[in-house]
């Protein structure tokens, strides 16, 4: 079963990034060339070394959607996604994600072999989404974005933001089934700097466990590298990846089922130790 091999209960799953983009905003243009077009030697080579580093999934993406960004035109998305997938696919023995919010890029890349789709929007971008996971038996991790990459972080404000973001994402969680997917090809991410504040970065992240269990789905958190790290540790995004690995090791040790992160090396021993001690912890008061 597809879930099963992507959210085991023994294991935090480790996501490895792979940005086929000229402007994400912390490794941009790394995998393209001086025209912008997918590097597809360059691709492999980073997918190998994810793999090494113990990464269990990569996940491609071809639009960067970081604070600011302006949406690239889908013919670009699929240019840059398509071959990346498929030069992955061929080489190596693991689950390939596309991280795209449209539907006709999601359709191209199941083709392509990936076989799990990121939606960091949630259904909000593009419904029919939805209907071309349920088409491939694929699976569908639904993201929460308050407004659009543009704007998200003009002035986001919650007044209670657990139960906001739970109601919204549990509204995706039905989206999702009436277009014919089922739970058990499910997870969710509560959208680390996706229209957040610190503080509500802060709130998401320390209480995964209470979000899996009102919304009955596995949790994914992608806090690799993200602006939240500054606010705290003054870093800037070339010097993230130490406390990257904290928030990891603290979001296993929460219950996280899965961490999308850059680092995967790092990110391994946080996750390895989190968990074992959140483990220990549920035992004692059992």
């Amino acid at each position: 079963m597809l879930s099963q091999s992507l959210f085991l209960p023994d294991r935090v799953t480790l996501m490895g990034v792979v940005n086929v983009t000229p402007d994400s905003f912390s490794d941009g243009g790394k995998l393209v060339d001086v025209a912008g077009e997918v590097d597809c030697e360059a691709v492999i080579r980073h997918a190998r070394a994810l793999v090494q580093d113990g990464a269990h999934v990569l996940d491609v993406g071809g639009e960067s959607t970081r604070p600011g960004a302006d949406p690239v035109p889908i013919q670009v998305e699929e240019r840059r996604v398509v071959p990346a997938i498929e030069r992955i696919c061929a080489e190596l023995d693991v689950p390939v994600s596309v991280d795209t919010r449209n539907a006709s890029v999601a359709k191209s890349a199941l083709k392509a072999g990936a076989r799990i789709v990121n939606d960091v929007s949630g259904l909000s971008h593009d419904p029919a989404l939805a209907e071309r996971v349920a088409e491939c038996e694929a699976m569908l991790i639904l993201g929460h974005m308050r407004g659009t990459p543009v704007d998200m972080q003009s002035a986001p404000h919650y007044d209670d933001v657990l139960q906001e973001v739970a109601d919204a994402l549990e509204l995706s969680i039905q989206r999702a089934r009436k277009a014919g997917v089922s739970d058990r090809r499910m997870g969710v991410d509560p959208g680390i700097g996706f229209g957040k504040r610190l503080a509500d970065n802060l709130a998401l992240m320390a209480h995964v466990e209470w979000l899996r269990e009102r919304l009955g789905v596995p949790v994914m958190v992608g806090p690799s590298r993200k602006s939240f790290i500054e606010a705290v540790t003054g870093d800037p995004v070339g010097s993230r990846d130490e406390a990257s690995a904290a928030s990891c090791a603290v979001l296993a040790f929460a219950g996280v089922d899965a961490v999308r992160v850059h680092d995967v090396r790092r990110a391994r021993r946080a996750v390895l130790m989190g968990r074992a001690m959140g483990v220990a912890r549920r035992k004692s008061v059992a």
